[in-house]
């Protein structure tokens, strides 16, 4: 291994401009359809704007069987497609219990229930949550 600067990190990858907040409302109503179509329970969408740095809106979103949640994820991503969002490939993680969609503005979780109390992501992302370091709110 070198030291100095040839052994310097690579720079971050700059994130995409910000999605105005018309186009980043569209995405929001066609995942959300989506998920309604699909029969996800206790859909909900929190705004993260100023909580978060690496996204604006999240949902999360309960499925009950593995089938379910693959479905869910699939007809996800083909519904921000129709809406004009063209996911990249390693846009969609999943664990046995989660499947995580990075859409940039908008992530969305899709869990079982045991892994969405456990992860209780309402607690730590919802408007009562506390509000991040250096984003105007504390």
């Amino acid at each position: 291994m070198a030291a100095g600067p040839e052994a310097a990190p690579q720079p971050r990858r700059a994130r995409k401009p910000k999605a105005e907040p018309a186009r980043l409302d569209a995405l929001v109503a066609a995942a959300r359809a989506s998920l309604e179509d699909d029969k996800a329970e206790d859909v909900l969408v929190l705004d993260v704007t100023g909580r978060a740095s690496f996204t604006d809106r999240m949902i999360i979103a309960t499925g009950l069987a593995d089938r379910q949640i693959q479905a869910m994820a699939e007809h996800l991503e083909e519904a921000l497609e129709k809406a004009g969002l063209k996911l990249s490939r390693n846009a969609i993680q999943a664990s046995p219990d989660w499947v995580l969609i990075d859409a940039g503005d908008l992530v969305v979780h899709l869990f079982k229930p045991e892994a969405r109390a456990t992860y209780a992501l309402e607690r730590m992302w919802g408007p009562d949550s506390p509000v991040g370091e250096g984003s105007g709110g504390g």
